[in-house]
């Protein structure tokens, strides 16, 4: 009997490439689930909100003929069955199934107030209530950006840059993955933008009106943005599958669940080896086209391919004409080179644009994507390998 139906849940940026992937292999049915009948650029969210780009695409731009989109959330998978139970009430069964569920950035219930008085702005749902949150305050309202990652830098600037009164809490350090003279040059474009950079303090409590720092310290605060980090749907923990302390699926090298080799990961919610790649547009679609090649190799009978991916650094937009990109060595490491300014824009502005054409590239000619190879990974023996030198 032929085995070739698969279920992809997430329609993210390593959902939509695994399934528009899979047409490599005629005869394959192949089912993409997700909450939304449109793409979400997340890497643009920051601007949805500040009102200067739009953060959404058509599906019917991106997914290739055959691949039919369910919109719809899955509630729970029967790994045993093969069946995947949608919110609905529907069910779909499946021979192979590639989990792509991705991140999410809500709101810590851990800090007091911040469920109930922040907003959060990694998803699009989250981004849309803060859009309209902003709307509503006059353009002198103090607004303060919780997260000194690449995600709180870009909220801070795009909202900076439209001469709104912005802190910006760092928590530990500002820029933490880049290099001193990367960080340096993120400060100062901060400062130029008026943006207000708070590092070596926490928020401690969040209120309807201020924040409270971890020092004590009581600031106003007409809207607080929670940036600060990422999480992972439960949906693999709760249909029992084994996950990292993060909820990331445990799979080896070729992201095969280590509980069913009928189980397939990719993106965000990966963990090969226990020890996922970071979370990044960047690393999202090769782990979205090795999680198809791992499912057609099993279907021809064949040794799936490992991991392999190299990172070349990180890139973060300071407003609309200035970027910071921090050139980094194959396993990610920063170095001490950057490019900064109008050119760093252009390269930003680029790897935006790339990241949504590399899965319409796929759609028009599966097998088409590649990416940087040659960097650190657990091999079999669960041995770090290196390949390659510096990016």
């Amino acid at each position: 009997m032929s085995e070739n139906r698969v279920v992809v849940i997430g329609g993210g940026y390593a959902g939509a490439l695994a399934a528009n992937r899979l047409r490599l292999r005629a005869g394959v049915d192949i089912t993409l689930v997700n909450p939304r009948a449109e793409f979400v650029e997340r890497v643009r969210l920051h601007q949805f909100v500040a009102g200067t780009s739009q953060a959404t695409v058509e599906f019917g731009s991106l997914l290739g003929e055959g691949v039919r989109l369910v919109v719809d959330s899955a509630a729970a998978i029967e790994s045993s069955a093969r069946r995947v139970l949608l919110e609905s009430g529907g069910t779909l069964d499946y021979d192979y199934l590639i989990y792509a569920v991705g991140s999410t950035a809500g709101v810590p219930s851990s800090v007091p107030g911040a469920a109930e008085f922040a907003y959060g702005i990694g998803e699009f749902e989250l981004a849309r209530r803060l859009s309209a949150r902003l709307a509503e305050l006059p353009a002198d309202a103090p607004v303060t950006v919780v997260g000194g990652g690449l995600t709180g830098i870009e909220t801070a600037a795009e909202l900076g840059e439209q001469g709104r009164a912005v802190t910006l809490v760092c928590g530990r350090s500002l820029a933490p993955s880049f290099g001193l003279p990367g960080r340096r040059a993120v400060a100062k474009w901060l400062s130029r933008l008026g943006v207000a950079v708070v590092e070596g303090e926490s928020v401690g409590e969040v209120r309807a009106d201020a924040v409270v720092l971890s020092g004590g310290e009581v600031r106003a605060s007409a809207v607080t943005i929670w940036a600060a980090g990422f999480g992972v749907p439960g949906l693999a923990a709760a249909s029992g599958l084994r996950t990292d302390e993060a909820g990331r699926l445990l799979t080896d090298e070729t992201l095969t669940s280590v509980d069913d080799v009928r189980v397939v990961a990719a993106g965000d919610a990966a963990a090969p080896s226990g020890r996922p790649l970071r979370m990044s547009c960047y690393a999202a679609g090769p782990l979205g086209a090795l999680a198809a090649d791992t499912v057609l190799s099993r279907m021809a009978g064949t040794e799936p391919p490992v991991i392999n991916l190299a990172f070349s650094g990180a890139c973060v937009s300071l407003g609309r004409g200035v970027a910071v990109r921090q050139l980094a060595r194959r396993d990610d490491s920063a170095v001490s080179a950057y490019v900064g300014g109008r050119v760093g824009a252009a390269i930003k502005e680029f790897t935006c644009r790339f990241a949504v054409s590399r899965i319409g590239g796929e759609a028009k000619r599966p097998g088409s994507a590649r990416w940087l190879k040659g960097g650190p990974r657990l091999g079999r023996s669960g041995v770090v390998t290196v390949d390659g030198g510096g990016a």
